[in-house]
């Protein structure tokens, strides 16, 4: 965890000029950038891919960045630049798609329950592509509902930490017995302990529907997606040479 190696630092690179840019350009970078719901207006293709380089404030990029450097560079110095590039999209990608996954119930859960209480559902969607609601809809189906509804369809994702967390479950399988800490508990844990223990925080406050303004579900679809890969590659002993 000292070298930075070279993927690492064009995508520290390429996350810091967005950071910047964002701070110049504010909610127009959010707008195009950013994750948003598939039903949005507001929702472009690239942003399966863009969202992975936005961040929603100082501390949130320090600590995706850190993480990146600190436990992606052993695996880019083991896997070469190529692999490494693989694995972390791939970790990005399969965050976003558990994390649209996942609003897509939220959504359709308040949707339906609209619906099968007899408002149209050409009004629904309208009335939310316009960036409004409607406030009788708590007293139809319930506040918690038409809220889960709303934060779905409205809350765009921003970060790299699923991919990251991709990375942390590589780190995991890569270096088991690798000691580290968090920052609440100070007392060194083995990698294999460490990495499915915040696993299952996010986990727990995914399916409590705490909100903690986290994408906890983007979170765990990196890490899914980390842990299929590092799987399928080490049941077949996945021959690096491939990739450079």
């Amino acid at each position: 965890m000292g070298r930075l190696t070279d993927a690492i630092k064009h995508l520290l690179i390429i996350n810091v000029l967005f950071f910047v840019a964002t701070q110049l350009y504010g909610d127009q970078m959010y707008l195009w950038f950013s994750l948003w719901f598939p039903e949005s207006s507001n929702f472009r293709w690239w942003q399966i891919v863009s969202h992975m380089f936005m961040h929603g404030g100082f501390m949130h990029i320090l600590f995706n960045m850190y993480a990146l450097w600190a436990f992606g560079s052993p695996l880019e110095s083991a896997w070469g630049r190529n692999k490494f590039l693989f694995f972390y999209f791939s970790a990005g990608l399969g965050a976003a798609l558990l994390h649209t996954a996942v609003n897509y119930y939220y959504f359709n859960e308040g949707l339906e329950a609209l619906v099968n209480s007899g408002v149209s559902r050409s009004q629904v969607l309208e009335t939310l592509k316009n960036g409004q609601y409607s406030p009788g809809w708590n007293d139809i189906v319930g506040r918690d509902t038409v809220d889960g509804m709303l934060s779905a369809f409205n809350t765009p994702a921003v970060g790299a930490s699923g991919a990251v967390y991709g990375v942390l479950v590589a780190f995991a399988f890569m270096y088991p017995n690798a000691e580290l800490m968090l920052i609440f508990l100070p007392v060194p844990i083995k990698a294999k302990y460490f990495v499915p223990l915040i696993i299952l925080g996010d986990l727990f406050f995914g399916i409590s529907g705490a909100n903690t303004g986290i994408a906890h579900f983007a979170h765990i679809g990196g890490a899914l997606i980390g842990f299929i890969i590092m799987w399928y590659w080490k049941k077949n002993q996945f021959n690096k040479n491939r990739w450079n």
